[in-house]
């Protein structure tokens, strides 16, 4: 099995896992009631799993996209010497004309182009 493909995989586990211990503690803790309507409800245990399967399948993506997210990347240049590095943009200074009843004069206003 590839490389990415494994990693990935282990992180929607860690997703799951995380899941079930958020869904555990949800019933022990009764949060809004929940635990003891599932616990006597005759469809609870079918509740309880689509309950898990929904944030399991939620916390796995988003532990999915933290782990991508965070791998490091120690390029930091082209690897062919064509193209420039790209510049953060530098304002630009305008001169304005004054108003009619303001103080006359020339201000500056930053301009972005």
């Amino acid at each position: 099995m590839p490389h990415l493909v494994r990693f990935l995989m282990r992180h929607a586990l860690i997703g799951f896992a995380l899941a079930i211990v958020f869904v555990g503690a949800l019933l022990a803790l009764d949060v809004a009631r929940l635990g003891s309507l599932i616990w006597v409800s005759p469809t609870g245990v079918i509740a309880a799993f689509v309950l898990t399967f929904s944030i399991g399948v939620t916390f796995a993506s988003v532990q999915m996209g933290f782990a991508v997210m965070l791998l490091s990347e120690t390029d930091t240049g082209p690897k062919s010497g064509r193209g420039k590095p790209n510049r953060a943009p530098r304002p630009a200074f305008a001169r304005m004309r004054s108003v009619r009843g303001r103080r006359s004069g020339t201000s500056r206003m930053m301009v972005q182009h």
